[in-house]
């Protein structure tokens, strides 16, 4: 099991001006629903770019984590959204 305040440091810690929001909205610290806004994103297909999540998740992508629905955003995405 994995502790979204967990997930969100380690997301935010290994992304260049980052900022995560992380949804447990099942309450059971395995599946997840996660908002990842990084500069590092820029110039990367959606594909890179939540390989760059699951990176800096490491091996809890592996056992802790069961389940992830990513959304990734540039900054200029995220500002841009409705």
């Amino acid at each position: 099991m994995m502790d979204p305040d967990r997930m969100r440091e380690l997301i935010e810690t290994r992304l260049a001006d980052c900022t995560a929001v992380i949804h447990n909205d099942a309450n059971d610290r395995e599946h997840f629903a996660a908002e990842v806004v990084s500069a590092e994103f820029v110039g990367l297909s959606r594909i890179k770019q939540h390989r760059l999540v699951y990176q800096a998740l490491g091996h809890h992508m592996a056992g802790d984590i069961h389940a992830l629905a990513l959304k990734t955003y540039t900054p200029a995405q995220w500002a841009e959204r409705p």
